[in-house]
């Protein structure tokens, strides 16, 4: 395999170096305010599509049989808002031993608490040939479950209290999915008109 087909296999992964070496490189233009207004353009634009495409290449029936894997569910959310925070507590206890800056132990804390990533986890599990469907359904439950859970863990672990002063959070998650992840129930088949196989390029889009 040459090696401009193994970057083209691997484009996802070789875009998110680019990425990151471009943000070291040019921090300004990602931050808060900055060019790509990425508090709108990330928190709203870019997720709202991820899950506008994930509904136009799941069947309604894939969507609705996801909601009844239980088990899995309850596995995902206990591994993501228990085992993983209380894993990453005994590990900074080992660092706290050593000359690591206490607040940076404080922040891995933190990112630990939070529940996982919306988009990222969408996007991950679809690149490794995941369930998809269930993928999608934990990421907005989990965001959901974060919302009392976190302050929680964060009130247990860094013994701080930093609580959701508003709904502005479970509304904004709300918004991101409410309306894409229904779509392919919705929106006309047409959309699709030119694909040879609707499904799969909406996949792999």
């Amino acid at each position: 395999m040459g090696l401009l087909e193994r970057v083209r296999k691997q484009w996802f992964l070789v875009a998110i170096v680019l990425a990151i070496t471009f943000a070291k490189l040019q921090p300004s233009v990602g931050m808060h305010g900055g060019p790509l207004r990425p508090e709108i353009t990330i928190t709203y634009v870019a997720v709202s599509t991820i899950f506008l495409n994930s509904g136009l290449s799941l069947k309604t029936e894939e969507l609705t049989s996801a909601l009844m894997h239980v088990k899995l569910h309850m596995f995902v959310q206990i591994f993501t808002l228990g085992f993983f925070p209380a894993a990453i507590w005994f590990f900074l206890k080992l660092l706290a031993l050593t000359s690591i800056n206490p607040w940076l132990l404080k922040g891995l804390q933190t990112v630990g608490c939070m529940p996982p990533p919306v988009s990222s986890a969408v996007i991950l599990t679809k690149a490794v040939g995941g369930n998809e469907a269930a993928a999608i359904f934990n990421s907005a439950f989990g965001s959901f479950l974060g919302i009392v859970i976190t302050p929680l863990l964060l009130l247990l672990f860094v013994s701080r209290w930093h609580g959701v002063t508003s709904m502005g959070n479970p509304i904004d998650r709300w918004q991101e999915c409410r309306i894409p992840l229904p779509a392919n129930s919705v929106l006309p088949r047409n959309v699709a008109n030119g694909m040879e196989n609707p499904a799969q390029d909406l996949k792999t889009i």
